[in-house]
């Protein structure tokens, strides 16, 4: 990681049930910016909830962070595929996730590390792997694949410290044992399933 890392945004939803194509599915996608101090707690942050405890959330799952560099991407991939063909508007927390950060890639985090904030400790454990929901929301049927490609995935944090984060407070990552990098990890898991 080189320069200064900061945390741009943090979003959390409840969950709802949305139409995804004929199947009615229950879904915390469409997260929402919260501003001011927001409580972080051993399985996640206050207010937010995971649909699918089986791929999101608990203690290895408990909040997820993506880079904002990548929304660039994303947007120009939803204007290619159609879906905006004019003005693609994708707010932050438009991936799922609830800490939009700066200045830090998947490539620059390995499982183990710690993102030290002033008032508290994220450790991040695994990447985010897309799944059906992720096509349905970003409104095209490659936006998983594309994932895949791009290894623009995003990673999940444990609570090592729990306390307040703030929009706009910039964070320092503490490097871990170092044995396998978030990009890794995604490799070998999108490998596993592409056999």
């Amino acid at each position: 990681m080189t320069g200064s890392a900061a945390l741009v945004s943090i979003q959390t939803a409840t969950c709802r049930r949305v139409k995804m194509g004929e199947r009615s599915v229950l879904t915390a996608f469409g997260k929402q910016p919260v501003s001011g101090d927001v409580a972080v707690m051993p399985l996640g942050l206050l207010g937010d909830e995971q649909a699918d405890l089986s791929v999101h959330g608990g203690l290895e799952k408990a909040v997820y962070a993506y880079p904002s560099e990548h929304y660039a991407f994303w947007k120009n991939a939803r204007v290619e595929a159609g879906v905006c063909p004019f003005d693609d508007r994708l707010p932050y927390g438009g991936l799922g996730e609830n800490l939009t950060l700066q200045g830090l890639l998947e490539s620059d985090v390995w499982a183990g590390d710690v993102l030290r904030f002033a008032n508290c400790e994220l450790k991040v454990t695994l990447p985010r792997e897309p799944c059906y929901k992720f096509n349905a929301v970003m409104g095209f049927a490659r936006a998983s694949k594309l994932m895949a490609q791009s290894g623009f995935c995003g990673f999940y944090l444990s609570v090592v410290r729990p306390g307040t984060l703030r929009a706009g407070e910039s964070f320092e990552l503490v490097p871990g044992r170092r044995g396998v990098s978030i990009t890794q990890l995604f490799a070998a898991k999108i490998s596993k399933h592409l056999r």
